[in-house]
């Protein structure tokens, strides 16, 4: 259920409306948008008595949401969502295009420290990087753990860049919680409900990746099971699913991103790294996905991709960056999207350092 507040509803009127849901046993989810604020009512114990809200100081009307999500809709929030970062002038959602870019797995120091400086300079806010890297085999390289986050901790310190990494598990999800600026939901756990209920916990906005047989309803209930447990900071990532084709190693669906903008405010980027897996399609793939609408990309870049531990036959190298950025700037420029423009220090203007804790 929606309850639609006037649009010269005060603050008192609202918070009264959302005691009197949590008094009813349900949950209360305050949505502002651009004129109206909307609330949206959650919880299991069967069909609310819309009678009393409608009568409330400040009530327009009370919607009856029939999609099995909720406060993932346009009903709720008809705006689109846009996501900031303390501190930051970083959005993601805006007229600005978000650029998420660094290696699959944080090998070294020195490693990450040369891909963050070529990546920061042609314009990524983003570093991207596994410091727990979930493997098809065991045996695979797993990432380093904490010192990884250590690493691009120090990589935010150096180059103003904000921060993107996975979380697999309860423990890994502290941690990262702790370090990084956004926590990143892998394909494989997209339907881990429990990690996604902690995530929704979680003070940092969450970029969820889309299962590799997902279908768009269930990509929208992932994300609305994090909502629900209070955290609205949500970035969707398509990443390419399993079909029969064996030219890529997945087939990146971008009808999604028209798809999900229309029945969602949730902003949703692309990842034509994974959505590919050859080098030689990220670059053609990312210029699609700028042009059917995506609100960013995340790209995979090493630099010495013959020699990663994960993932190098996906990755660009530096000087491929370099001009996938000028083509997708102008792409971006045309739909009216920008990517704002990196000083010649690499450090991106008004990013201080973010804390920790």
């Amino acid at each position: 259920m929606l309850i639609v507040m006037r649009a010269q509803a005060t603050e008192e009127q609202i918070r009264a409306v959302c005691e009197k849901v949590e008094s009813l046993g349900y949950r209360a989810h305050s949505m502002p948008g651009a004129q109206r604020t909307a609330i949206g009512i959650t919880g299991n114990r069967g069909e609310v008595e819309s009678g009393s809200l409608e009568e409330m100081p400040g009530v327009q009307e009370v919607i009856r949401v029939s999609k099995p999500y909720k406060l993932v809709s346009r009903d709720v929030k008809p705006d689109n969502s846009v996501i900031r970062f303390p501190g930051s002038p970083v959005t993601i959602g805006g007229a600005d295009l978000a650029i998420m870019a660094g290696p699959c797995g944080i090998e070294s120091l020195e490693q990450s420290f040369a891909i963050a400086e070529r990546v920061s300079r042609a314009g990524a806010q983003f570093f991207r990087g596994g410091a727990y890297k979930p493997r098809t085999s065991p045996y695979s390289f797993q990432g380093l753990g904490e010192e990884g986050l250590k690493i691009m901790a120090e990589i935010r310190d150096r180059f103003g860049m904000l921060i993107v990494t996975e979380a697999v598990d309860y423990e890994s999800l502290e941690l990262v919680e702790k370090y990084a600026d956004m926590i990143q939901i892998g394909a494989r756990n997209m339907q881990n409900f429990s990690l996604l209920k902690r995530a929704g916990r979680a003070r940092k906005p969450v970029l969820l990746k889309r299962g590799i047989a997902a279908t768009l309803e269930e990509f929208l209930m992932a994300a609305e099971y994090i909502m629900s447990e209070g955290n609205y900071n949500v970035v969707l990532c398509e990443r390419g699913v399993r079909t029969f084709a064996d030219h890529t190693r997945n087939t990146l669906d971008l009808s999604v991103v028209p798809a999900v903008q229309r029945l969602s405010h949730l902003p949703i980027v692309v990842d034509p790294s994974h959505g590919t897996g050859k080098r030689n399609k990220v670059t053609p793939l990312s210029r699609a996905a700028v042009a059917v609408g995506a609100d960013g990309l995340i790209i995979e870049v090493h630099n010495d991709p013959d020699r990663a531990l994960s993932d190098g036959m996906q990755s660009l190298y530096p000087d491929q960056f370099d001009a996938l950025m000028t083509q997708v700037r102008q792409i971006a420029a045309v739909l009216g999207r920008t990517i704002p423009d990196v000083p010649e220090s690499g450090v991106l203007t008004g990013v201080s350092r973010l804390s920790n804790s």
